[in-house]
């Protein structure tokens, strides 16, 4: 396995299957669920791109004209569209607005699992877009994992 984040030092893919950690990041709100995702995967032959950065800087002004923000912005989509599969854990609690810009580009193109608890606060458009793309829905974070556990599995057993 590799996880590949915006501010990892080697960007270079691995020929495998590939997940996207899509959701919650809030700093202070939301808790690191990626690195949970990343353990539980551990065994796999995959390469997971984690948009959680280690060294983001709050005070970067959030404008196409600044490079790192840029950069960031950039990373993440080019990710999300490159990878076979796109897991979105939205966190109760949180607001999540990028990641729900991200769930409505990304669920029309497929292969996604969605994990959205009751308590998050625009969980009924979450519902309806998981609806309309038929996209599996879990409330429980460890059920939505395992889903995207087997459907990796699957994945890799194709190749």
């Amino acid at each position: 396995m590799k996880v590949i984040k915006p501010d990892s030092s080697d960007q270079a893919d691995y020929n495998y299957t590939s997940v996207f950690l899509a959701g919650s990041i809030e700093m202070g709100v939301a808790e690191d669920w990626q690195s949970t995702v990343e353990k539980r995967l551990s065994n796999l032959p995959l390469t997971i791109y984690n948009p959680r950065r280690v060294s983001w800087d709050s005070s970067w002004e959030q404008r196409e004209s600044n490079p790192q923000f840029r950069y960031q912005v950039n990373w993440e989509m080019d990710k999300l569209e490159k990878a076979d599969i796109a897991f979105f854990y939205f966190v109760g609690g949180t607001k999540s607005p990028i990641s729900l810009l991200e769930l409505g580009w990304r669920g029309s193109q497929g292969d996604c699992i969605v994990c959205c608890p009751d308590d998050f606060w625009r969980k009924g458009n979450v519902e309806i877009v998981c609806s309309r793309f038929n996209i599996p829905l879990f409330n429980d974070f460890e059920k939505a994992v395992a889903s995207l556990e087997s459907a990796l599995i699957n994945k890799i057993n194709q190749y």
